[in-house]
């Protein structure tokens, strides 16, 4: 069984109230949750929330929703305490969806979860996109990752990464879209550790797991995911659907 969590919380510094926004007439809570549905492969889609609004928004549209601690340092604490209310086994596969990013296409879900099937000691995964638009390169809004000749990450940064010395060299750039799908049993270990070094620098939870020695398997997809940032960036969002 696959279940898919979407944390969301309505407080943001640059877009206050941002799951509850509309996107061409829906929330974009509802969008998302809508997108995550849509998956083969996910049993249960679940909105991990801390405030009531969101909630009730969730339950009005008949979507499932859980409240979850106001203490949570991140999604992903968020995503660990839904797990623990449902009594997940440790081998569960859980899904942490971006809860601003409402056109995703869920056959990427679907490739996020593939390696599991291939690889019995996977712990995790994530997503990436080849960037296509050059500006993304260079905006720390887009995080970048690279990874090694086996596909696992090496490092994720807001960064342009690899960084061309001579400006001549070729290089590819993979932008990382930010969904994870974890094991239960690693995803309980994960939220017991200290936030890291690199992961406090760079505001980027992924790189903890890193830095403890643990891999990631990343999963090049061909559907990129755009995200919502500030509120003009909904039009754009609009124009896609």
């Amino acid at each position: 069984m696959t279940i898919a969590v979407i944390p969301s919380r309505y407080g943001s510094s640059r877009f206050k109230g941002k799951p509850l926004a509309l996107v061409a007439g829906k929330s974009m809570i509802q969008r998302v949750y809508e997108q995550a549905q849509k998956s083969r492969t996910v049993s249960k889609t679940i909105v991990a929330t801390d405030d009531e609004r969101i909630f009730n928004a969730v339950e009005a549209f008949g979507g499932h929703a859980v409240m979850t601690s106001e203490d949570c340092r991140s999604g992903t604490d968020r995503v660990a305490q839904t797990a623990a209310l449902l009594n997940l086994g440790p081998d569960e596969i859980i899904v942490n969806i971006q809860g601003d990013q409402p056109v995703f296409n869920p056959l990427t879900i679907d490739e996020l979860i593939s390696p599991f099937a291939d690889d019995p000691d996977l712990v995790m995964s994530t997503l990436a996109f080849k960037i296509q638009d050059e500006r993304e390169i260079t905006d720390p809004k887009d995080v970048k990752v690279t990874f090694d000749r086996n596909g696992f990450a090496l490092y994720f940064s807001r960064a342009q990464i690899p960084y061309p010395r001579d400006k001549e060299t070729p290089a590819d750039f993979y932008k990382h879209l930010g969904f994870y799908a974890y094991k239960k049993s690693f995803l309980d270990k994960l939220v017991t550790l200290p936030t890291s070094p690199c992961e406090h620098i760079e505001k980027l939870e992924q790189l903890r797991v890193l830095e403890f020695g643990f891999r990631i398997k990343v999963v090049i997809t061909p559907y990129d995911s755009p995200e919502i940032d500030l509120p003009e960036d909904i039009k754009r969002i609009e124009a896609k659907l």
